[in-house]
């Protein structure tokens, strides 16, 4: 399913929310004047507030049948409300039961409650005001059965607003329960989906909600190539189990240096993988160089780390090599747009791809463009000119050493492997207190050695010896 049809969110249907009406206190209102303008026998001054409050709510049900509640009709309900609360000289039981239907009407409409409360206050005064000029200051409350009818309905409409409340309440709950477990599930899936892409692509689409579309540029690139060399005989002794074990475990070691230092990791391609910087966030065509070339550096390292690991389970002769070259290629996304492919493509992809098919195992071999960028901190070597497929001329490219020979420093590391004999050691990862453990087991595997290199010494004296008896 598109991700686009699971993020709409199921909110109540806005025509069923039309179709209600939203003011049931105009029956009240509109019983409130019928009644008191029948138990003053209909005199001019209760038919005149029949009249004035009768025409407006009357308007308003016809009116507000099939639209949805809105601050002027509020407005106005509260102002016909005020009017009769204020004709009767603010009789105690009345104007407290019509009072509180103004209360729910402010609470239901939030957004203007100070409004709402401003106007109700001011049309009480001014129909008190007018109500003792018309009647006389000493009008009688209104006794007998009209005050608690008016109260019991009253009631009523406060009771079917709260449950109107209730009721929309607990569908807007349950709504959001469901868009809270969509939402958790698309951030499931997004979350998934990223670990196909690399993190400078997705992150300013999460961010800005830029548009993406089938688009391209031109810029300068720093470009790495690198496989595994042996990787692709062992394959043929392996079984699918280990073979995939050992290629998911060196990817994911050097996808995580490639994240350290900021690359972009284009693609894997079999037991080999693409990485550039300069695009979508470049620090210059030096600083990018730079990163890429310790990247790569890194990567050799790890990868020792590694071979001493897989020696361990058996399996032997696993190097990574590498070619890097810096120049302008086409970057951007490429495909259409139901599919695209954020990659790059041009000759100085082409170039570090035969960089890297040339170098040999363990060695990092860059073009001139790279070393012009990087030969000031890094110490690099050249290796000579290559002919390479798809370049007419020669490519000059240099190997980078380990940093620790250009300030003339012992290498952080010893390798060396003959047959029955395996050495690693990685002076970085040594602890303090584990070298006097690390001499003794080096002395003990070297009196070893002594020991056999004398029997062989004696073996081969007593052969020679035997041979020139036998010559006598």
């Amino acid at each position: 399913m598109p991700l686009s049809n699971t993020s709409k969110l199921k909110l109540p249907s806005k025509n069923k929310e039309a179709c209600q009406f939203d003011y049931p206190e105009v029956f009240v209102l509109l019983l409130t004047v019928f009644l008191l303008a029948f138990h003053f026998d209909f005199r001019p001054t209760s038919m005149a507030l029949l009249v004035t409050v009768s025409l407006p709510s009357l308007m308003i049900l016809i009116y507000n049948y099939r639209r949805q509640k809105s601050f002027w009709t509020s407005n106005m309900v509260i102002i016909l409300f005020a009017m009769v609360i204020g004709s009767l000289q603010l009789c105690i039981v009345i104007s407290l039961s019509l009072a509180s239907l103004i209360g729910v009407r402010i609470i239901v409409d939030p957004k203007n409650n100070l409004k709402l409360v401003a106007v109700a206050l001011v049309t009480i005064l001014v129909f008190y005001y007018v109500s003792t000029i018309l009647n006389g200051p000493d009008m009688p409350c209104i006794e007998g059965w009209l005050p608690p009818v008016i109260l019991l309905a009253s009631m009523v409409v406060i009771l079917y607003q709260f449950r109107d409340t209730h009721h929309a309440y607990t569908k807007y709950k349950v709504s959001s329960h469901q868009a809270t477990g969509r939402l958790s599930t698309m951030v499931s899936v997004i979350n998934k989906l990223t670990r196909f892409v690399p993190p400078q692509i997705w992150e300013p689409i999460v961010r800005s909600d830029s548009p993406v579309s089938v688009s391209n540029r031109r810029a300068k690139l720093t470009i790495m190539f690198s496989d595994i060399v042996g990787f692709t005989e062992l394959s043929d002794s392996l079984s699918a189990d280990n073979l995939a074990d050992i290629l998911n475990t060196y990817m994911d070691c050097m996808t995580l240096i490639a994240n350290k230092h900021g690359a972009v990791l284009d693609k894997f391609i079999g037991d080999g993988m693409v990485c550039f910087f300069g695009e979508p966030n470049t620090r210059g065509p030096r600083q990018d160089a730079l990163d890429c070339v310790a990247m790569a550096i890194d990567m050799r390292r790890e990868m020792r780390t590694l071979r001493q690991k897989w020696r361990l389970m058996g399996f032997d002769g696993l190097y990574i090599r590498i070619g890097i070259t810096t120049g302008y290629c086409h970057v951007g996304n490429f495909g259409s747009n139901n599919r695209l492919s954020y990659t790059l493509i041009g000759k100085e992809a082409n170039l570090a791809a035969r960089l890297e098919s040339s170098a040999e195992r363990g060695m990092i071999l860059i073009s001139e463009s790279t070393y012009d960028y990087v030969c000031h901190n890094y110490e690099c070597l050249h290796a000579g000119s290559f002919q390479l497929k798809g370049f007419d001329e020669k490519v000059s490219a240099w190997q980078v050493l380990d940093p620790d020979t250009r300030n003339n420093q012992q290498s952080k590391w010893l390798d060396h492997t003959l047959p029955g004999f395996n050495l690693h050691l990685n002076f970085k990862d040594m602890n303090d207190h584990d070298y006097q453990d690390i001499m003794a087991r080096l002395n003990f595997a070297l009196e070893r050695i002594e020991q056999e290199q004398q029997k062989v010494d004696s073996n081969i004296a007593a052969e020679s010896k035997r041979n020139n008896m036998h010559s006598k």
